[in-house]
């Protein structure tokens, strides 16, 4: 078995390209491997900012061999009256390069045809691989593209040399005027070549050794983490990593190297988050705290692309930079600090929200008044405080730090409220409700913080809804779908009960006189099925099966808090041996209901008579029905789902000899309604616990 090496070398990638290429070219080269019946052991993808390397090991070279039956024209017209074989028989044999003698027949679905058995494979994979490179490297995709010569071939940017060996031999091909060899380059400075590579297998130390790149990503990790630690500790202190950001910094280097730097004990008076964010944002540096009391130190640690001679010199270099970026930050500090909040809330009737939409001003206005609606429902004992956060939530929008850093929307705001003398919980609500970020964001730890960023977010998506900025696609511009799932998160989170439909139709009447896109009626029906898909999302993340939250959804989603309930006692229901017996009989009440309620001359209201009652098995069902009725009243209010689903099992075999026994679709119409409305308050009564024709069995 042999090995095979691609190397694509580029001008320097932006880090964020960097991840998802690994990934894709691994699973580009295999599965086109697979595609060409190549047998390989393994398949190891490396990227640094200058390149992408591709190392396929115990790759066979030769191509599997297959026999594949390939099926020709029909007999009808390959074979005539007399047996001979037609044109388009003799020209079927010869496009396969074989003998018209060894056609046969084959019986298909759509008649008997002609067919082949043709073996296929036993190429030398080195004649396959040109194409299998052409094809990934083609196919790689990228935020944007670039096209930079003669060709026109479009790539993340300019590709400058390509490596392809298998074994010692070049695997010749040619992309965007670049053509296959069995040279590398390494470091820009430390070690730029050309190398000659012999043997794929000495890539790996040619590259390191003489080419000074660190070609894993995972080793450069290691390298920026270990030596940041070792830097640190020595000053009685530990690096402040942020993963974000350790992630873009490893995708930034070629030759990590940590290095501590130094800046004035003054600036530490600034406030944590500036701190952090400043060298974070224009060092992509981390912060560096002592270790037992967790203050911040005056140090941070910056990683270098280079081994210096004069590491003293660069150290002063960054420190200075650093200096001048802190000195903006503690001017902009100073200026904040003697700018009252409400002067800064006046000012935010000049900042533009979103088109027809009005301004921040016009915004603040309204979530105080959703704040009011939600703290009634979840906190009335906090209601005017969190009032007074969704007044001054965006003031710091107009702020001279946030200005300057973005990433601190909220956080400021939060700070400020608390350093001029606002309400701790005020305070704490303004610093949280931006939270969710993501997916994997922490969530408001305080109720405000939570209400607050729920009526922000819920502002957002119904404005956005109403002038038709809906989500496409891959399209996103507002971050809806992360705002609807923090929505989701922070309700799960706090155990918060309301219905989620009725904060969207309240925060639409608070809107008042806008020029909306769209009716309220197409909003809200658009903005369920936005919900429904998020929840699914989310619940499907948790591993729940997806016919166990199709039901649940089924039966209502606008209080999330309970749906997530109801879903769990669902789960450990569909673990019983009984589980399925009793779907398959709710299932069949759920389908006549549906099938003849839509053939019924009057409109099916679940009400029965019990003077209509006339065989013993419905009498039993409807005794059996009002029986379980004030329970399950009791059970749904209190909301002990799984005492709920324990009730089945009693229901099934009642209503399955009332199937056995009774005709249902009687002649008689007075009599058939009367069954179909029984049928239906069975019905009515499990449908508040979970969809079960939603149940597949």
């Amino acid at each position: 078995m042999a090995n095979f090496l691609l190397e694509i070398g580029t001008e320097e990638m932006p880090a964020r390209f960097i991840p998802g290429l690994i990934e894709e070219s691994r699973g580009l080269f295999e599965n086109q491997l697979k595609e060409k019946n190549i047998d390989f052991n393994t398949i190891e993808v490396f990227a640094t900012p200058r390149r992408i390397v591709i190392y396929v090991k115990g790759i066979s070279p030769i191509q599997r061999k297959s026999l594949q039956k390939i099926i020709g024209p029909p007999v009808a017209i390959a074979i005539d009256g007399n047996g001979n074989y037609t044109k388009a028989a003799i020209g079927f044999a010869k496009a396969q390069g074989v003998e018209v003698e060894e056609l046969f027949e084959e019986e298909t679905e759509k008649g008997r045809y002609l067919a082949v058995k043709k073996e296929t494979g036993g190429a030398r994979s080195e004649e396959i691989l040109p194409d299998i490179c052409i094809k990934v490297i083609s196919s790689l995709s990228f935020p944007k593209r670039m096209k930079w010569e003669k060709t026109r071939f479009l790539f993340g940017r300019p590709i400058r040399w390509i490596l392809s060996l298998f074994d010692s031999q070049v695997v010749e091909f040619e992309i965007a005027s670049v053509k296959a060899s069995n040279k590398t380059f390494g470091h820009r400075v430390m070690g730029p070549g050309p190398f000659e590579v012999a043997e794929a297998s000495e890539y790996f130390k040619i590259i390191e050794e003489k080419g000074h790149v660190v070609i894993d990503p995972n080793k450069r990790l290691r390298i920026i983490r270990e030596g940041g630690e070792k830097e640190a500790t020595q000053r009685g202190g530990k690096v402040i990593w942020d993963e974000e950001l350790l992630e873009e910094v490893v995708n930034l280097v070629e030759y990590p190297l940590a290095l501590i730097g130094e800046f004035e004990k003054k600036f530490l008076e600034l406030p944590r988050e500036v701190l952090l964010t400043s060298i974070k944002t224009h060092q992509k540096s981390f912060g560096v705290e002592e270790k037992k009391s967790g203050d911040l130190m005056p140090y941070f640690l910056c990683t270098l692309n280079i081994k210096p001679k004069e590491l003293s010199l660069v150290k002063k270099g960054w420190e200075r930079v650093l200096r001048a970026r802190l000195e903006d930050a503690a001017f902009f500090w100073k200026v904040d600090t003697q700018c009252p909040l409400e002067k800064w809330r006046r000012e935010l009737d000049k900042v533009v929200f979103i088109g027809p939409l009005g301004s921040m001003g016009d915004k603040a206005n309204r979530l105080e008044k959703i704040c009011e609606y939600l703290s009634q429902v979840l906190a009335p004992e906090l209601t005017s405080k969190i009032k007074r956060a969704a007044q001054l939530a965006k003031v710091d929008l107009v702020s001279e730090m946030v200005g300057e850093f973005d990433d601190l929307q909220g956080i400021m705001g939060g700070i400020y409220a608390r350093l001029k003398g606002e309400d701790e919980e005020v305070a704490e609500a303004i610093y949280q409700h931006y939270l969710p970020a993501g997916p994997d964001s922490p969530l408001p730890e305080s109720i405000g913080g939570s209400i607050l960023s729920i009526a922000d977010k819920t502002d957002n998506i119904i404005g956005c809804f109403g002038l038709d900025m809906v989500p496409t696609g891959t399209q996103d511009p507002h971050g809806l779908r992360r705002q609807c799932l923090g929505i989701i998160r922070i309700i799960l989170d706090k155990g918060f009960k309301f219905s989620l439909f009725e904060l969207f139709d309240r925060t639409w009447e608070i809107y008042g006189e806008i020029e909306w896109k769209r009716s309220k009626d197409e909003v809200i029906t658009s903005l369920k099925d936005f919900v429904r898909a998020r929840i699914k999302g989310l619940l499907q993340a948790e591993a729940y099966p997806t016919r166990i939250i199709d039901a649940a959804l089924g039966a209502g989603y606008e209080d999330v808090y309970t749906l997530k309930k109801r879903i769990q006692a669902l789960y450990q229901f569909s673990k019983r041996e009984d589980f399925e017996a009793s779907v398959l009989t709710f299932k069949r009440a759920y389908n006549i209901i549906k099938k003849q309620g839509e053939k019924a001359e009057e409109k099916l209201t679940g009400k029965y008579k019990r003077e209509l009652l006339v065989e013993k098995e419905e009498k039993m069902l409807a005794q059996k029905i009002e029986e379980i009725s004030p329970r399950w009243e009791e059970l749904y209010k209190n909301e002990e789902f799984s005492s709920l689903f324990d009730l089945l099992p009693t229901l099934t075999p009642v209503v399955d000899t009332f199937f056995d026994r009774v005709m249902v679709m009687a002649e008689e119409p007075e009599l058939r309604r009367n069954r179909l409305n029984l049928l239906l308050s069975l019905v009515n009564i499990l449908s508040t616990l979970a969809d079960f024709s939603a149940l597949q069995i």
